[in-house]
């Protein structure tokens, strides 16, 4: 049963990834842009939760959703603010900004919290689940976050596909000038991007600390540039692509841990990343786009 268990170990794991995944392949398909200060928004996050909980003694389920709402406000700010003055310029002046939002989160973070590491209290109160006579036993953190994570990808590709909203998106990712044209908000769709995708790393943020109960000013680092390769390895801007990556890297992670080594389990991560890409660049769900000039 040990194959199992870490089968659905990473499983749990590769759902926290896919959640963040779908912050980054939105961003980049509708406003083509990478927004790698993503993982620390997961941070901001479960800070919130920790503050709102440990300090202040707020239900846990009113944490989240307060969580959510400064997640949010922080994304659209974040987009405002340092990337919307950015589009049409070059990838690289994109790249060096949200690495420096995201070393301002950070120390942020440092000087409010400080660098020791607070022992996050898990909001999930669902049991065990015990199978196979007590040889398999699944967590309650794992279940939730599995069905979170279906639950959101099939409630964000509805969304996108069926609300006037979502198809607005479709609309700027395919051309933004067309879609202006058309009579389409262009800078009210991308901040809403944001604000959807920030709002998705609250969530996956208090998931992933109810699973790994340790938070610092980094816990957002690590998993904010592994959900990017799953959002590549599944096909960057695509939905179920990243839901598919992020499930694949994170089982691939945990058995790498179990069964070759724990310090050489993001080395093989990446290096499966770069198979994937030698082999089908555009990821598993990724399609090929030809522009006309």
């Amino acid at each position: 049963m040990s194959f199992i268990s870490y089968l659905v170990t990473g499983i749990s794991l590769g759902s926290v990834y896919a959640i963040i995944a779908l912050g980054y392949t939105m961003v980049y398909g509708i406003a083509k842009m990478l927004n790698f200060a993503h993982g620390d928004v997961i941070m901001v996050g479960s800070y919130v939760v920790f503050v709102a909980v440990s300090n202040m003694g707020v239900n846990p389920y009113v944490a989240i959703l307060i969580s959510m709402a400064v997640c949010t406000i922080l994304g659209m700010t974040i987009e405002k603010v340092a990337y919307k003055p950015l589009r049409g310029t070059s990838p690289l002046a994109v790249l060096i900004t949200a690495i420096g939002v995201s070393y301002l989160l950070q120390n942020l973070a440092l000087l409010i919290f400080g660098a020791d590491t607070k022992a996050f209290t898990s909001v999930v109160t669902l049991p065990n689940l015990v199978l196979f006579e007590g040889q398999l036993t699944i967590s309650g953190v794992t279940i939730v976050t599995v069905v979170a994570c279906i639950i959101i990808m099939v409630c964000l590709t509805l969304f996108v596909n069926k609300t006037k909203p979502g198809r607005a998106m479709i609309a700027v990712s395919e051309d933004k000038g067309a879609a202006e044209l058309m009579g389409i908000n262009v800078n009210g769709t991308i901040a809403l991007t944001f604000a959807i995708g920030s709002a998705l790393a609250a969530i996956a943020g208090v998931l992933l600390c109810s699973a790994y109960p340790a938070l610092t000013p980094y816990t957002g680092s690590m998993p904010g540039i592994k959900a990017f390769v799953a959002a590549v390895f599944g096909g960057i801007g695509s939905i179920p692509g990243a839901m598919i990556g992020g499930i694949i890297l994170g089982v691939i992670e945990n058995l790498s841990k179990a069964y070759i080594s724990s310090q050489m389990a993001d080395a093989i991560v990446f290096a499966v990343l770069i198979v994937v890409l030698l082999v089908k660049p555009t990821g598993i769900l990724g399609k090929n786009i030809q522009e006309k000039v």
